[in-house]
């Protein structure tokens, strides 16, 4: 089992703010939003980071070097900034064989379940779980992907970016894969308004393939870091719960 971190984009709605800075090296709390999930990262149990970077690759690979609390960090380069699934793709070979723990490098989640989700993973028999929360507000929901699932929580549709949400529950990019998953890439289609491949859509042809997917709640409150109203969300969730 191997962590693969994702923190390649610039953050172009945040405009001037990340001329000269990579969005998840943006400080929250006195520390990068790129921390948090890295140590997130540390306290599960896998063998290896992987962490793909781009914009400003320079600045993350000199701060962590090649060991980050006694964990070793394997970096990959996507030079061209194309998503997330392309992101996934880009680190293919340095996954290798093994099963991996997706997080992204510019969300930000409270009291999160990430032990609990990777063990329910290696002893459900799964081919995936999606990390989600309980989203009281709806409107949220519409800045990432919502599922549609039976009452085991199985998921049998995927939507992203919702213009309604049907239900409460938001996806978060925090995911749990078998390796097979990379065998869908190929498949996956390129989203008709973004022109890239979306990881709710990957994650869709695996199920449309009858593959078991399914959501686990995986924390309390939730942010991912796009813009500058999500970055002062951020830090105001972060000292809510301090």
């Amino acid at each position: 089992m191997k962590a693969l971190i994702l923190a390649g984009g610039r953050g172009k709605r945040l405009g001037n703010i990340t001329e000269s800075i990579n969005k998840c090296m943006l400080k929250l709390m006195g520390k990068p939003v790129l921390e948090y999930n890295l140590d997130r990262a540390v306290e599960l149990d896998v063998d290896e980071i992987i962490l793909v970077v781009g914009y400003r690759a320079e600045d993350i690979i000199n701060r962590y070097g090649i060991n980050y609390k006694g964990k070793r960090i394997r970096y990959v380069i996507q030079w061209e900034q194309k998503g997330l699934v392309h992101a996934i793709e880009c680190a293919k070979d340095a996954l290798g064989k093994d099963d991996f723990f997706l997080l992204l490098g510019d969300e930000v989640l409270v009291n999160s379940r990430h032990k609990e989700m990777l063990e329910e993973f290696k002893h459900g028999d799964i081919f995936a779980i999606c990390g989600v929360m309980f989203q009281k507000d709806k409107e949220k929901i519409k800045r990432t992907y919502t599922v549609l699932t039976d009452e085991s929580g199985r998921v049998f549709r995927l939507i992203e970016k919702p213009k309604k949400a049907l239900n409460n529950w938001q996806g978060t990019g925090h995911c749990v894969f078998k390796n097979e998953i990379l065998s869908y890439i190929e498949r996956t289609p390129i989203h008709s308004e973004r022109g890239e491949k979306e990881l709710p859509d990957l994650i869709q042809c695996a199920v449309d393939n009858g593959q078991l997917v399914k959501i686990f709640d995986i924390c309390d409150e939730y942010t991912n870091i796009n813009s500058e109203e999500d970055l002062e969300e951020a830090e105001e969730i972060l000292t809510r719960n301090r």
